[in-house]
């Protein structure tokens, strides 16, 4: 885990600030990559999570969703995952998802979320459309954000983070999702780690294709 890691050189302020300004809970990965900026940020943007594989990170998928399998209830998985396409087109490519886009700064940070009980052996997912998710607050719920920041380091390089954070709309459901987050925490961190290194293992082989500096144009520490 990196500490301090979502500190910015430039000073600009988080979207996923913006998004879910204060949370109980958090879970936040980095990794250091061979890439420029640019390169780091297309390939976290075009990540499909359904790619990502390791025998840690199969076995933390598969616990997660066992209670919901022995029900038969669980939720049909679509063919892909792209994160580009919560942004790109409404998730709808996501076959039903409950998690919304909340916010794209272009070359630096991407931050989706969503709304829903995942303490209950089924999780229950409510949609919150983005304008509404920072306000809202029906009680009973756990607000979920995540968010994907690419950072400069060096000339050459690239640390990429990767942050999940939860808040709850009332202390009921806080005190039962810090149950539920006791048990999955090293899941989740498992699971941040594997995006990490799949966007690391893409945007490094894309360093390598001839021709590729030119894209370090799209860039600019302050901004879009």
């Amino acid at each position: 885990m990196c500490a301090d890691s979502t500190a910015d050189p430039t000073g600009e302020p988080l979207l996923l600030d913006g998004a879910l300004p204060e949370f109980e809970f958090s879970r936040l990965e980095c990794v250091a990559l061979a890439a420029t900026p640019p390169v780091a940020y297309e390939a976290a943007r075009g990540l499909d999570l359904l790619t990502i594989h390791s025998p840690l990170l199969n076995a933390a998928v598969w616990a997660r969703g066992l209670p919901e399998r022995l029900r038969g209830r669980s939720m049909p998985t679509p063919p892909s995952l792209r994160v580009a396409d919560l942004f790109d087109t409404a998730g709808e490519a996501w076959g039903g998802q409950p998690w919304v886009a909340l916010g794209e700064n272009p070359g630096r940070e991407l931050v989706f979320g969503a709304v829903g009980k995942p303490w209950r052996a089924s999780i229950e997912w409510r949609r919150v459309e983005p304008q509404h998710f920072t306000s809202y607050d029906e009680a009973g719920w756990a607000k979920m954000a995540a968010a994907f920041v690419v950072h400069p380091y060096g000339t050459q390089r690239s640390l990429l983070t990767y942050e999940a954070r939860t808040t709850c709309t009332d202390p009921a459901s806080t005190a039962r999702f810090g149950r539920y987050w006791t048990l999955v925490s090293p899941g989740i961190g498992v699971v941040l780690r594997g995006a990490l290194h799949a966007v690391r293992a893409t945007a490094e082989q894309a360093s390598r294709r001839p021709g590729q500096g030119a894209s370090r144009e799209r860039y600019s520490p302050s901004g879009p």
